[in-house]
């Protein structure tokens, strides 16, 4: 499968690199929506009369219903089209967003919390399945990087507008919500798709997919993937549990998800380079290694300041390694197969993160290194795993798109067929 032509390479790079700039605007629309009602929501659930156990069902709903589809939305996605799911997941959470301004309880709270988590999920998973249908493998990084700018930029603004319009003006954040993800739909609309002629039969229906062919590097980065949500997890619920019990005050914590949010938009397009040009798999393991080391450092400081500036400093590893994770993730992958390992990708991370977020509360109540620490200890069992997994693995992109070039070109000599995707 030739992903750039000498002759058309440049026109190919120009619409994928057009493509990203679309998806840009895109997810920061949609993250910056989605994220702003998420620090007066369960306060909002609790005026609702709701108690804490039943805010805890709504945050909850959203990982519940977001791990139960997303591999079904990544294999729609390869059946129909990445475009109308990606704009079917903006919809559905823009109607759920607007739906909270109707008299609700909190019942009601669970079930629209939960379709936003599959509007979320599926938008997410068509997102990152177009760019890797769109961009060749040695380009990747930055791609994929870009994207994740967006994605941070928008929640480094959105919660931090939601704090400050408060929960007395929540219906406010409903609609704001709802407003910019329906916003987002207007840059995704314009997004044209090209699918080779093999997706679809002789009659114009999709035909049934092929199984999946696993490669050891699609297999390491799901691992690797589930590893770097056992952060995720953690932190959600113990990084705020951890800076209280230091003293730290409402300000300082709301600064700390902002200088962690930072450095992944101002690092998108070093770390995307990095992706394309050096060994994606030292970025990877090395970012997990520096995330676990300051893991595990987290519980023995009592300095405040310290602990939001080594917060800080660990960002920049996560934002070396995803660009890198997600091209590993998706090197050799088929073009009708990205939806389906983008959705197990996502489902992996959003149980783990949801697991672990749910254990965490009770680990720290035994005490605040504990889930510090179990935490490190099980990420690097996994990046283990991992770096086992990858051992015959190609680092660099520049030697993945050869070896898959010499693989397509004997393919194609051996079936008298060639096949490009621009």
């Amino acid at each position: 499968m030739t992903l750039s032509s000498p002759t058309g390479g440049s026109t190919a790079n120009d619409r994928s690199a057009a493509l990203v700039r679309t998806l840009v605007i895109t997810v920061f629309l949609e993250w910056f929506g989605s994220t702003a009602i998420i620090p007066m929501l369960p306060i909002y659930i609790k005026h609702l009369g709701g108690s804490d156990v039943l805010a805890g069902l709504v945050m909850s709903a959203f990982f519940a219903t977001g791990v139960l589809t997303q591999y079904p939305a990544g294999k729609l996605a390869d059946r129909i089209g990445r475009r109308p799911v990606l704009l079917a997941g903006l919809l559905t959470y823009s109607l759920s967003s607007f739906a909270f301004l109707l008299p609700i309880n909190g019942v009601d709270a669970v079930v629209l919390r939960g379709l936003q988590g599959i509007g979320a999920g599926a938008a997410t998973v068509a997102s990152l399945s177009l760019v890797a249908s769109a961009v060749s493998v040695e380009r990747r990084g930055r791609a994929f990087a870009a994207i994740y700018g967006g994605q941070i930029a928008g929640m480094s603004i959105g919660p931090l507008i939601g704090s400050i319009v408060g929960v007395s003006h929540m219906h406010a954040l409903f609609f704001g919500s709802g407003l910019a993800t329906l916003a987002a739909c207007i840059p995704a609309s314009r997004i044209v798709e090209d699918r080779p002629e093999r997706a679809r039969d002789t009659a114009g229906s999709p035909v049934v997919l092929e199984r999946i062919e696993w490669s050891r590097a699609t297999v390491g980065a799901l691992v690797a993937s589930g590893g770097f949500g056992l952060f995720s997890g953690v932190y959600d619920l113990c990084w705020t549990l951890l800076l209280v019990a230091r003293g730290a005050s409402g300000w300082q914590i709301g600064v700390s998800w902002t200088l962690f949010a930072i450095p992944f938009v101002i690092l998108a397009r070093p770390s995307g380079w990095l992706a394309d040009h050096t060994d994606r798999k030292i970025l990877v393991l090395g970012g997990a290694a520096v995330a676990i080391s300051f893991c595990t450092i987290y519980p023995l400081l009592h300095q405040v300041w310290l602990i939001i500036a080594l917060g800080a400093i660990e960002a920049v590893g996560f934002a070396a390694a995803m660009p890198a994770l997600q091209s590993l993730l998706t090197q050799g992958v088929r073009h009708d197969e990205f939806g389906r390992v983008q959705g197990l990708n996502a489902t992996i991370q959003t149980a783990v993160i949801a697991v672990m977020a749910a254990a965490a509360g009770a680990l720290f109540a035994l005490a605040p290194w504990v889930p510090f620490i179990t935490t490190s200890v099980l990420a690097t069992i996994s990046m283990v795993v991992t770096a086992v997994l990858w051992r015959s693995v190609p680092g660099k992109a520049a030697v993945a798109e050869i070896t898959l070039d010499v693989a397509d070109d004997s393919a194609q000599a051996a079936t008298g067929s060639s096949v490009e995707v621009q």
